[in-house]
């Protein structure tokens, strides 16, 4: 995966849609890691593809 560490995020806000896995999941994991307060949103009823940890 590409990182985008030169991004910086601090004190913005981030909805990420269909976060409960796959690409919205690396994306709001990534957004998150560069500073950014990032909701999340799935609407899968069965939960998330993977524990968010």
């Amino acid at each position: 995966m590409t990182s985008i560490s030169w991004l910086r995020l601090e004190g913005k806000n981030a909805v990420v849609t269909r976060a409960g896995g796959g690409i919205g999941r690396g994306v709001a994991l990534e957004l998150a890691r560069v500073g950014a307060n990032v909701l999340v949103i799935d609407l899968n009823e069965d939960g998330p593809a993977k524990p968010w940890t």
